[in-house]
């Protein structure tokens, strides 16, 4: 009896799969409310049972195909123009109806994480701008982070299209979003961005294997990392190693600094914002308890409040009066934290920040709000607060194996996010990726075009745009000229535009000295948006700054003259003036064949700019916001776009003798 029931339920249990197997399914990115691309060929796909009949009745015509062995199908739909919305209804031996189905212009928009940051995290930067998001006709489809080391996949692990509207819009990339209600306030066309974004990885984890080809060390990864038992293998020994190093033992854990009944004893004073290393704290990687006490007033009680501790190194938790109000784990996000109802109290409050930090300098991020806030009452934070030492990090507690991470392992994301879209049509891409790479200039000079290539020819479009923004500026201000890493690097990103159609949005402006995931977004999707209107709409517009064209040598002077000067040359809003440069700008450098930069005089003439120094009488070489965050990029065209940054060094210069013209 026990035999004879057991075998009816595998009887059951096979053709209920069976039965699963065989209905139509879709894809994650065929669903409702999707933007389809206009004015070209549609590909609609899936699987089913082997052999069926799959149909699509879609404005009134129904087209037919039948599964391969394998139970893919694909059916290709004739181009439609911009409109919707539009119902779509799939059918075999089951049937799915797709509603609110649109059509325009779609962007697959991918990157590392100033391409993922979304605009709730710019919420008060861009309050306006998410209170007044309204408009159905700009969706977003986010893929869900998701690696896959093996081989590329068929399917997205889910995700659903979105409106822009006041709720949805905080998930939606910030980039992405003003590139694309740039467009459709152009166009007044629906514009549907596929956000294919994960803070921190390299552009190799978004290439494929076939576009890695040319790298082999990089595939010899990549065929490693293929062997999960080795990649196991390889984060065990990292978790067994990291359990057995000595755990540090936390006194203000121990000690409950944080509860309101603990009594301080032996806190020192500091000044917030302000790293602890640059306030007598010498090499202390560990934990630093921070403590102050604050008047909250009855005015602030009984509404909405929030906290902003601008940034902290690298990870904090948040207590005020005792409860934890927030936590974050890692460097870059803005702490901006909502304070649930009651926690404050009317008189004394006592506010903790429990602050970690494994290496370098550790503590408040300077020129950063720090406030308490609610309504039209704010209480400022900044100033001395009390601090004690939880632990200083011992060097026996360095991991020396860290495993695999597998975001940042070459074809992780391709795989699994980029892969199951290559049937989706789309008008084209947008990037926005270099923070991780900007170690190896050289190296990604070739990467960017190789996975452009790819991935035009994934997508059987040969000239299909490509859209990247060049890095901002971030990290100290330098006032003496010097070698870059991120200047480098930002010229090995414009080497892509060697590549047929593509553009390249500047943003040496819009950066943060002390933020690589600068708040200010929106000229970031906007210059994209021009670059759109250039290569991929044939308007005939100004869509860049200038660029560097040539430089000549006339005596004691470089004259450098540049393309895409537009209406004309300009120097716009210098906040700092070089002692040597007049009315010109401090970002630009002159050197003889010694190559010592120094700060130079520059200065528009007609659509050219002239470049001197008193210190040197035999220049060389120019170079213009060459440095991580060079000081005042100011040289723009009049309509307001900047200059492309560059350094003559590796290019053969002309040189004229002076009065002659030869």
């Amino acid at each position: 009896m026990r035999l004879f029931f057991k075998t009816i339920f595998s009887t059951i249990l096979v053709c209920v799969t069976s039965i699963t197997f065989c209905q139509v399914k879709l894809p994650a990115i065929i669903r409702d409310s999707m933007i389809l691309q206009r004015d070209k060929k549609i590909n609609i796909w899936g699987w089913a049972g082997v052999g069926e009949k799959v149909r699509i009745h879609f404005n009134h015509t129904t087209y037919k195909t039948t599964t391969n062995k394998n139970g893919k199908w694909i059916i290709q739909l004739p181009p439609m123009k911009a409109g919707g919305p539009f119902t779509m209804e799939i059918s075999g031996r089951n049937k799915i109806v797709l509603h609110d189905i649109l059509f325009g212009d779609v962007w697959l928009c991918a990157g590392q994480s100033n391409m993922e940051h979304q605009m709730k995290l710019h919420a008060v930067y861009y309050a306006d701008e998410i209170a007044n998001a309204d408009n159905p006709n700009i969706r977003q489809f986010k893929i869900p982070n998701t690696t896959n080391l093996v081989q590329p996949q068929d399917d997205l692990n889910g995700g659903s299209w979105k409106c822009a509207n006041p709720t949805d819009v905080k998930e939606f990339s910030a980039v992405a979003y003003f590139f694309a209600k740039a467009l459709y306030e152009k166009y007044h066309v629906p514009i549907g961005i596929i956000n294919a974004s994960w803070g921190g990885i390299p552009i190799e984890a978004m290439m494929s294997e076939d576009a890695l080809i040319d790298f082999p060390s990089v595939l010899s990864t990549v065929e490693k990392n293929k062997d999960t038992g080795y990649v196991n293998a390889s984060n065990r020994k990292a978790f067994i190693e990291m359990q057995a190093k000595p755990k540090p033992d936390d006194k203000g854990i121990t000690g409950k600094w944080y509860d309101v009944n603990y009594i301080p004893k032996d806190w020192k004073r500091i000044a917030v914002p302000g790293f602890w290393e640059d306030q007598g704290l010498k090499n202390l990687d560990g934990a630093v308890w921070y403590r102050k006490e604050i008047n909250v007033p009855a005015s602030l009680l009984n509404k909405p409040a929030k906290i902003f501790l601008g940034r902290i190194v690298d990870a904090d938790e948040l207590y005020i009066n005792g409860t934890k109000v927030g936590a974050t784990g890692y460097m870059y996000p803005q702490r901006r934290y909502t304070i649930p109802g009651n926690v404050l109290k009317l008189g004394k409050n006592i506010l903790i920040v429990h602050v970690t930090n494994n290496y370098g300098k550790g503590g408040f991020v300077p020129d950063k709000p720090y406030q308490l806030f609610a309504g039209n009452d704010t209480i400022d934070l900044s100033g001395y607060w009390q601090y004690k030492v939880g632990y200083v990090k011992s060097p026996l507690n360095t991991i020396s194996n860290t495993g695999i991470t597998l975001q940042y392992q070459p074809t992780a994301l391709y795989n699994s996010m980029i892969a199951p879209l290559i049937h989706y049509s789309i008008k084209g891409f947008v990037w926005y990726q270099g923070e991780s790479n900007t170690g190896n200039a050289g190296e990604y000079s070739k990467l960017q075009p190789a996975m452009i290539k790819d991935w035009r020819k994934k997508w059987n479009d040969s000239d299909i745009p490509f859209l990247f923004v060049q890095l901002p500026g971030f990290g100290d201000y330098d006032f003496q000229p010097g070698e870059s890493q991120w200047a480098e690097f930002r010229s090995a990103q414009a080497k892509s535009l060697l590549v047929p159609n593509t553009a390249m949005a500047v943003a040496i402006d819009v950066g943060e000295w002390n933020d690589v995931h600068p708040d200010n977004k929106k000229p970031v999707g906007e210059r994209l948006a021009a670059a759109a209107e250039k290569i991929a709409y044939n308007e005939n517009i100004v869509y860049s700054g200038p660029v560097f064209q040539s430089a000549t040598i006339e005596g004691n002077k470089i004259i450098v003259t540049f393309t895409n000067t537009g209406s004309g040359l300009i120097f716009k809003g210098a906040s700092y003036i070089s002692p040597l440069a007049g009315d010109a700008t401090g970002a630009f450098y002159i050197a003889g064949d010694d190559k010592k930069f120094v700060t130079a005089i520059a200065k528009i003439e007609g659509n050219t700019i002239i470049v001197t120094s008193n210190e040197i009488t035999a220049p060389t070489y120019v170079r213009y916001a060459w440095a991580d965050n060079p000081l005042h990029p100011d040289l723009y065209n009049k309509e307001g776009l900047p200059a492309v940054p560059f350094n003559t060094e590796t290019i053969s210069m002309e040189k004229k003798i002076k009065g002659t013209g030869r």
